[in-house]
């Protein structure tokens, strides 16, 4: 799984890595200690203009049929071998694809039975990269409220990752952005692209236990221990 991420890049860099528009209504920091629950910017086509644009949504996806919103807890991460056939992710797959930009996401090995060794995961080039990932919107009846949440794919392991988990996200490759986000035939949906970033392209370091506390957010964190 891909429980929780770091990103170093802020609103203007993300902008332009992604080619999206600068959204003026809200401002995106980085953030070294990305957790579940929290609002993150994720990349998505508008759907008036199909531009690419930035948006804030909720980690931990809801489906639009959800009676309640606890669902989110269980459904921050999809898996690429059974998205296509869930009842939770398989509308969101056809219509609503997204990428969720990250710098580096964090693993923890199991060491014994009492220790469990973190780890930062990233580009070997220390590039912005970017998650594969479906969002949903979804309305609270009693509320009223509108709520859009979005997803992290994971897919098998690579020969880097493997040791450390046995899932890691899918990061897609730039090359793949325009087709993950552009609208597709349900019967031709770009599912061949969730597989694994070869290995070579990526690098693994220890990071110190203190990213295990979701409070603590600073640079540090992603930092070699």
């Amino acid at each position: 799984m891909c429980g929780r991420y770091f990103r170093r890049s802020d609103k203007q860099r993300i902008a332009e890595a992604f080619r999206a528009g600068v959204p003026t209504t809200f401002e995106i920091l980085p953030s070294y200690n990305v957790a579940p629950q929290s609002f993150q910017p994720i990349v998505r086509l508008n759907e008036e203009n199909s531009e690419r644009e930035l948006a804030l949504l909720r980690w931990g996806l809801i489906p639009f049929w959800a009676k309640d919103a606890k669902i989110s807890h269980s459904t921050i991460n999809a898996k690429s071998e059974t998205v296509a056939t869930s009842a939770t992710f398989r509308e969101a797959l056809k219509r609503r694809r997204c990428l969720v930009p990250a710098d580096g996401f964090y693993e923890w090995q199991t060491v014994d039975p009492k220790t469990k060794q973190p780890y930062a995961i990233g580009l070997a080039d220390d590039s912005l990269f970017a998650f594969a990932g479906l969002w949903e919107r979804w309305k609270d009846k009693i509320t009223g409220q509108t709520l859009e949440t979005y997803t992290v794919l994971t897919t098998e392991p690579n020969e880097l990752t493997a040791p450390i988990h046995n899932r890691m996200p899918v990061i897609l490759a730039p090359r793949d952005y325009e087709r993950w986000l552009a609208p597709a035939d349900p019967a031709r949906l770009p599912v061949d692209l969730l597989r694994p970033r070869p290995a070579d392209e990526m690098k693994v370091w220890q990071v110190g236990v203190a990213v295990g506390n979701v409070r603590n957010n600073d640079p540090s964190l992603c930092n070699p221990a």
